[in-house]
């Protein structure tokens, strides 16, 4: 089990390293990957049934101690992602199936990343995982609304539709893994440090997936693709960032925030991109799924560092007081 956890600790702090180094090469031999495809629904199903296995009732404590900073979170997250995704469409006049893609990436909840990408930053990682929990419990009611508002002007949208298969690969594999947590709470605690190491296997095969089914589109149109996304995924950090600035919330969780913003379970995206519209709708979130898993870290480890630096000299002032 020590090796296992070993394994998975590695995996987790190397993850955006895999998620590239898969990502190129289903890009370079599709034909490796495509099969994924085909599975995409069931890895974010065993994703998030891995989250309700880990959830407890300390984890919506933060709820309750600072609701006014959850709430910030939650009302940021559905708000600046799709509000950013319907601007960028319109000013960079996208096709149809790629607007979509965008907005698709933009009404999704934020992804499970963003909890060890706070704690790496030196963030408030409680708040981070109340916003995580709350919104993606939320995201099979708000998320099919918010698509049919943003998207509907390029496609028909059923939110009916996109309901069901929300609460298929989202909230029912979550209530299963509460479930099983409390009926087997001692086995589930021996094992759950070796759930890192799960989501990143699936994480990593939904990107491979995704990406080997469009790597014709992606190659045709990858600078202004790319380019978007990168915005998109900028443009919510920061403004995420400045959220919780504007509300005069303390640093950690103005990290939090910028964090919860701006990441986002693109996997969900690309799944219900390739079940209700089609492959190319599933291209902004494959490139997103690689390019947050960049942009993230990097500002993880410059935030960690600061903070890190910040209480190296605290101590040297406190040592001269002396």
């Amino acid at each position: 089990m020590r090796a296992l956890e070993k394994i998975s600790s590695f995996a987790n702090s190397t993850f955006a390293l895999w998620v590239v180094l898969f990502s190129l090469l289903s890009f370079l031999y599709p034909s490796s990957f495509v099969w994924i495809s085909d599975y995409i629904s069931i890895l974010l199903g065993i994703i998030m049934f891995g989250m309700g296995l880990t959830l407890s009732l300390n984890d919506f404590k933060a709820v309750f101690k600072q609701p006014k900073s959850v709430l910030i979170g939650v009302v940021g997250q559905y708000t600046i992602m799709p509000g950013l995704a319907y601007g960028l469409a319109v000013l960079f006049q996208l096709p149809p199936e790629v607007a979509i893609g965008v907005i698709l990436v933009g009404c999704c909840p934020g992804g499970t990343a963003s909890n060890v990408m706070t704690y790496l930053a030196k963030g408030n990682t409680a708040l981070s995982v109340a916003v995580t929990s709350v919104a993606t419990l939320i995201a099979p009611f708000l998320t099919p609304v918010l698509i049919m508002l943003f998207a509907s002007q390029w496609l028909e949208v059923s939110a009916s539709s996109l309901l069901v298969s929300i609460l298929k690969i989202v909230l029912l594999p979550i209530i299963l893994g509460i479930i099983v947590k409390l009926l087997f709470k001692n086995g589930v605690e021996k094992s759950i440090k070796a759930l890192p190491l799960i989501s990143v296997i699936g994480i990593v095969a939904v990107a491979a997936g995704v990406v080997a089914v469009n790597a014709e589109s992606i190659a045709d149109a990858a600078l202004k693709m790319i380019f978007i996304v990168m915005l998109h995924n900028l443009f919510g950090l920061f403004f995420g960032w400045l959220l919780a600035r504007l509300f005069r919330l303390d640093e950690g969780s103005q990290k939090a925030l910028s964090i919860e913003v701006g990441m986002q379970n693109s996997g969900l995206g690309a799944a219900l991109a390739l079940a209700h519209f089609s492959p190319i709708a599933a291209v902004p979130s494959a490139i997103f799924s690689v390019w947050h898993n960049i942009s993230g870290p990097l500002l993880a480890t410059y935030w960690g560092k600061k903070h890190d630096r910040k209480e190296k000299r605290q101590k040297e002032e406190q040592k001269h007081v002396v």
